[in-house]
């Protein structure tokens, strides 16, 4: 597969404020017990099943320490990895190598566990037209490395912010209430009339909130927290008019009743806030 690209600048920056708060004034202990001159090869080895992603954040990781470190992958970012596998190699200065480590691993380990956990949930959905989103529950400061692993595990991305889509929630429609009867078809009128670029999300509690959100004529109408009955029912009152997404209580285990249904998107804040990380270790060979 084709990895999607990480912006140079962002990725720095997140780069450079993981090392000043791992690093501080230095990192005394490596400056203590290695000598400066001292070169070495590591190598990342997973020790558990998984979707490789991270892999362009650790090298970005070493060549803010040290542009002269050689770091090379071994894998290609959405391979999958049986336990054992060799990641990538770094070769160099041995200091820059360890004070690196662990800000290195704990990308990996992290990122690595959200597009594994991606790629189950792809892989439960099977053959279905739906496609798999995640949400904007991303550890902040992190939504950029976290929508990446997403992506790299097969999956599509939501929103990145508040700022590229319009998204009426059920918080929302309850201060919208505030001007009385329609208050569904007036948010969406205030929407288009200030921000007539940007497409519009409602989401829909219940079935009339769901008729009301198609006769607005929003472009996607968000079905949170609905039985799988009730989601059939939607998708008819909708009758094409708006794209659907399925939300709350998306479980790998639900997955494969909803692959059918005719659903449009399923969304699952899951992907990134409730992953695992994947326990890869650094291996000094020499």
């Amino acid at each position: 597969m084709t990895a999607p690209v990480l912006e140079p600048e962002v990725l720095s920056n997140i780069c450079r404020l993981a090392l000043a708060e791992d690093i501080g004034s230095g990192d005394a202990t490596t400056l203590a017990v290695v000598p400066e001159k001292l070169e070495t090869e590591a190598r990342f080895i997973t020790r558990q099943p998984c979707v490789c992603a991270g892999l362009p954040v650790v090298k970005a990781i070493f060549h803010e320490l040290d542009r002269s470190l050689d770091f090379q992958p071994l894998v290609q970012e959405g391979d999958f990895c049986k336990p054992g596998t060799e990641l990538a190699v770094v070769c160099g200065k041995a200091q820059p190598i360890l004070t690196g480590e662990r800000c290195a691993l704990n990308f990996m380990q992290r990122l690595s566990g959200i597009a594994t956990m991606t790629r189950q949930y792809v892989l439960a959905l099977g053959d279905s037209k739906t496609k798999l989103l995640d949400t904007r529950k991303t550890t902040p400061g992190l939504r950029m490395l976290e929508k990446y692993a997403v992506k790299v595990g097969g999956a599509q991305n939501h929103r990145f912010g508040l700022f590229d889509r319009i998204m009426i929630k059920d918080n929302h429609r309850e201060m919208a209430k505030s001007v009385g009867e329609g208050s569904i078809a007036w948010a969406v009128r205030q929407c288009r009339e200030k921000y007539p670029k940007l497409e519009i999300e409602i989401e829909a509690d219940n079935l009339d909130e769901v008729r009301q959100a198609a006769d607005a004529g929003v472009e996607y109408i968000l079905l949170d927290n609905m039985s799988n009955d009730m989601m059939v029912e939607a998708i008819k009152i909708i009758a094409g008019r708006a794209k659907t997404e399925a939300s709350g209580n998306i479980t790998l285990e639900r997955l494969p009743s909803l692959r059918k249904l005719g659903l449009d998107f399923i969304s699952s804040g899951a992907l990134t806030h409730s992953v695992r990380s994947i326990d890869i270790g650094l291996d000094i060979l020499k």
